[in-house]
């Protein structure tokens, strides 16, 4: 199985039935196999071989069987092979989002707290003076009632304008967000797997946004010799290719999908691996993976300032650990004003996950 160690991800025989068990681990195989049912299927083989995941009542025949019963799978018939449905790439989300964001409580449908009270969006428990302006649904006519009755007895009931209490509120921000991933070919380099992690981390992320925070917004590119917008159900079949990196590319469409947001709150996060070593003149491409190229970087940093200036800031996510590339992202960092986290892959999803949460309360008034 090239490698990969699958062991972690084996389940325990009290997990649901054995189609639950054997669909938890088959999930993640399609994962690292992008997509190809055909390979994750073999690898399941070799597993089952291994570790005797199923038994003389239920095989992996059986496993197949339900999978296109239950929707999961389905007969291409154009290239003659089975693929997944959108149901299994829903589920390979919400797997990605149990696993990296695991710890998340569910709470109730809401968006991103400000700093700010005031006439608002949702109401947060206090009460206050009414005031000329506010909106008559939100009178307490409990507390307005308590009052004038304090204010002018029982008897001699009468309720006045300095009776009045209103539930106060909050303003509820809406963050737009474009997750920028690095698929050069460093990513799969050095018998390190870096293209996995981030892949999950962005369906875990895609899943959170839709799920807790609907009103929100994410785009999702990829950036290698050029840079491309990808849709989120796409996500399980990302792959790295033969490509250098062209940072400047990525932050440029970044920056064009952005402009197209009424949100006054705007994000880029950007996971990769290392510097950029590409950039696109004309029909040409310029490229230079040795060392730390000032052409290309000088492009990459007035773009930094670009975002500063339009108030995008740009946190990195940087999955490698070389002393000149911390310099580079230090620099990048310092130019936008943003934020650069230095991560393992094991860590990527916390830090991804806290500096989302973080830049929830932004004032938008």
């Amino acid at each position: 199985m090239q490698g990969y160690n699958f062991s972690k991800y084996l389940p325990n025989q009290s997990d649901g039935t054995p189609f639950d068990r054997l669909l938890k681990i088959f999930k993640e195989m399609l994962t690292y196999t992008s997509g190809d049912v055909a390979e994750a299927l073999a690898w399941l083989n070799e597993l089952d071989k291994e570790h005797k995941l199923t038994d003389n009542k239920y095989g992996v025949g059986d496993f197949i069987d339900d999978l296109k019963k239950n929707g999961y799978l389905k007969e291409d018939d154009h290239e003659d092979k089975v693929i997944m449905t959108s149901k299994m790439e829903i589920g390979i989300r919400q797997q990605a989002l149990e696993q990296v964001f695991g710890k998340l409580k569910k709470t109730p449908k809401g968006n991103h707290k400000t700093n700010y009270a005031g006439s608002g969006d949702e109401l947060n428990g206090d009460v206050r003076a009414f005031r000329f302006g506010d909106r008559h649904e939100y009178i307490s006519m409990t507390e307005s009632i308590k009052n004038a009755q304090i204010n002018h007895g029982i008897e001699n009931f009468k309720l006045t304008e300095n009776d009045l209490e209103v539930k106060e509120t909050e303003h509820k921000s809406q963050v737009s967000t474009v997750l920028m991933i690095d698929i050069s070919h460093s990513m799969i380099l050095y018998g390190e797997d870096r293209i996995t992690p981030a892949k999950k981390v962005a369906m875990a992320l895609s899943e959170l946004i839709m799920t807790r925070y609907p009103k929100d917004t994410l785009d999702v590119i990829v950036f290698g010799n050029d840079a491309w917008q990808i849709q989120i159900k796409d996500l399980p079949y990302l792959q790295v290719g033969p490509y250098y990196t062209n940072t400047v590319a990525g932050l440029e469409l970044a920056m064009d999908i952005l402009r197209r947001k009424k949100n006054s709150n705007k994000q880029i996060f950007m996971i990769t691996d290392g510097k950029p070593t590409c950039l696109k003149e004309g029909n040409k491409y310029y490229q230079n993976s040795f060392g730390l190229d000032r052409k290309v970087v000088n492009k990459t940093l007035n773009l930094a300032a670009q975002c500063r200036r339009l108030k995008i800031p740009v946190t990195t996510f940087m999955i490698a650990d070389d002393p000149y590339l911390r310099r580079f992202v230090q620099e990048f960092t310092e130019t936008n004003h943003g934020k650069a986290f230095y991560t393992s892959l094991n860590g990527l999803g916390d830090f991804v996950f806290e500096d989302y949460e973080r830049n929830r309360s932004k004032n938008v008034r």
